[in-house]
């Protein structure tokens, strides 16, 4: 039940998103759109109850309740900016704005653009951390929750590999393609 409802919040996220934007763009009512799009975070309300509802009615603690605190921490970590990031995409295509920004390409700058984005993955593991500790304390017995703690350890672990990623930009900075002198135009001779 708690696989299939994470899949169902994994959809409803990009059905609620779509049908956001659309309604926000295509038929220019931007309130109603916005507070589409404000109805993403209820998805997650809605999974955390169910897992909160599946491990008080006795469920043995598994890989799907460990399943859906990573799912909401990358939410919370993410989602924000998948959001703004589309709905900018959303905002030049059918609303007339420019078009969006683009992450820097070299440099410090891209460094800088990159810890941000792992800075998204730290709180995921935070929140997924925090979701998976309360349920060991509620369920209580250590030798039923060994596979929410590997949960916790699998999202650290990503977070440290992202962290590496993200660093290796600042240490290896990527250098702009240097731009080749600019020709001028040959001169016919009278």
């Amino acid at each position: 039940m708690i696989v299939a409802l994470v899949v169902i919040c994994e959809i409803g996220f990009w059905v609620l998103l779509a049908a956001g934007l659309a309604v926000r763009y295509l038929l220019k009512m931007p309130r109603t759109g916005a507070a589409l799009l404000l109805c993403e975070p209820l998805l997650e309300v809605v999974l955390l109850v169910a897992t909160a509802i599946d491990l008080k009615n006795g469920a043995d603690p598994s890989w799907k309740h460990g399943l859906a605190a990573v799912y909401i921490g990358y939410t919370v970590g993410h989602g924000h900016r998948t959001i703004k990031w589309l709905d900018g995409h959303a905002a030049h295509r059918f609303g007339g704005a420019p078009p969006p920004h683009k992450p820097p390409r070299h440099g410090m700058a891209r460094a800088g653009h990159e810890a941000r984005i792992w800075l998204g993955t730290l709180v995921a593991a935070g929140v997924a951390t925090a979701l998976l500790q309360i349920a060991i304390w509620y369920v209580g017995d250590a030798g039923q929750t060994e596979s929410l703690r590997s949960w916790m350890y699998a999202a650290w672990r990503t977070a440290g590999i992202h962290g590496l990623i993200a660093l290796s930009y600042a240490i290896w900075p990527k250098k702009a393609a240097a731009k080749e002198p600019e020709s001028e135009p040959v001169r016919a001779e009278r």
